[in-house]
């Protein structure tokens, strides 16, 4: 039997899967998709899926700045704690807040929504700006090194969190500074990205898993990629999220489509046929057939 504690093994296997460069970092991303979802590190996940992009940067400056703000989190909590306040959740979020905002002055960037750095997350640490999905897995991973429940939410078109302590909950934007959202808040925020007709529902208040908050991460990063039409480096996105999703067979039909736009018609085909045979939807297997037939009718 292994009486090994659990912290420490998780050092050891930190320790065995350590990434100095893109090629490390990608095999990590590998390491952490074969993992159950609760044992992925979303801090160091999120590091390596930035690391791909940035050959030549050492990324211990960045863990050693993760570690610094947990470290200035536990501080502003205990001396919350010290003067009285409760450990309610408003005493938490409280803490969050003041950190990550006031003392690291982490923003959402309004003025540069669809720069490629703010999903990128060492450059959000770099800049203290970012998209709402990354400074959303801030607070996630500064909450759960405290041993707080925190959970990303599925809602459209913007990254929410949600946290909880003895019956409570709060939704908070960490793009507008962690700000509450209550009911009417976030209607206003739905019907701003879907439309005025669009209600809120159920679904919208489910929680994220950690390997989907990771998934929109890099989605956000590929759809500024193709708009910018840089498809090889889309392609990279897709690998790394294939990588991290071992089951996700979405990302097939975007890496064949990409590859037949940059005139690699033999990947685009075998992305494409992977794809149908996983996609369980009739429609969506025709079009990708139809796309298929295209390209089978001008080969290389």
């Amino acid at each position: 039997m292994d009486d090994t504690p659990d912290d420490m093994r998780r050092d050891l296997a930190d320790d065995l899967h350590r990434f100095e460069t893109p090629d490390e970092a990608f095999q990590y991303i590998r390491y952490a998709g074969s993992l159950p979802d609760a044992e992925i590190d979303m801090g160091e996940t999120a590091l390596a899926l930035a690391l791909l992009f940035m050959p030549g940067l050492n990324p211990d400056r960045y863990r050693h700045h993760l570690k610094k703000v947990a470290g200035q989190l536990r501080e502003e909590f205990q001396t919350r704690l010290r003067n009285k306040a409760p450990d309610n959740l408003a005493t938490r979020v409280a803490a969050l807040r003041k950190v990550l905002h006031e003392v690291q002055g982490y923003k959402g960037d309004a003025e540069s929504y669809d720069d490629l750095q703010n999903a990128n997350i060492i450059r959000v640490i770099e800049r203290r700006r970012g998209l709402p999905i990354a400074l959303g897995i801030l607070y996630v991973v500064m909450a759960e090194k405290m041993g707080w429940r925190i959970d990303g939410l599925n809602f459209p078109g913007h990254f929410l969190i949600r946290m909880e302590k003895d019956g409570e909950r709060v939704i908070l934007d960490p793009f507008r500074e962690g700000k509450e959202m209550d009911a009417a808040e976030l209607r206003k925020l739905l019907k701003s990205i879907v439309g005025d007709r669009a209600e809120l529902s159920h679904d919208f208040y489910a929680a994220v898993p950690r390997r989907d908050m990771l998934v929109r991460l890099q989605n956000n990063l590929k759809k500024r990629l193709i708009d910018n039409e840089d498809y090889a480096q889309a392609v990279v996105v897709l690998e790394s999220m294939e990588a991290l999703a071992p089951g996700e067979y979405r990302s097939m039909f975007d890496k064949g489509v990409l590859y037949a736009k940059l005139g690699q018609r033999s990947q685009a085909a075998e992305a494409l046929r992977r794809y149908i045979e996983h996609v369980p939807d009739a429609r969506a297997r025709q079009q990708a057939q139809a796309i298929l037939q295209q390209i089978l009718a001008n080969p290389e």
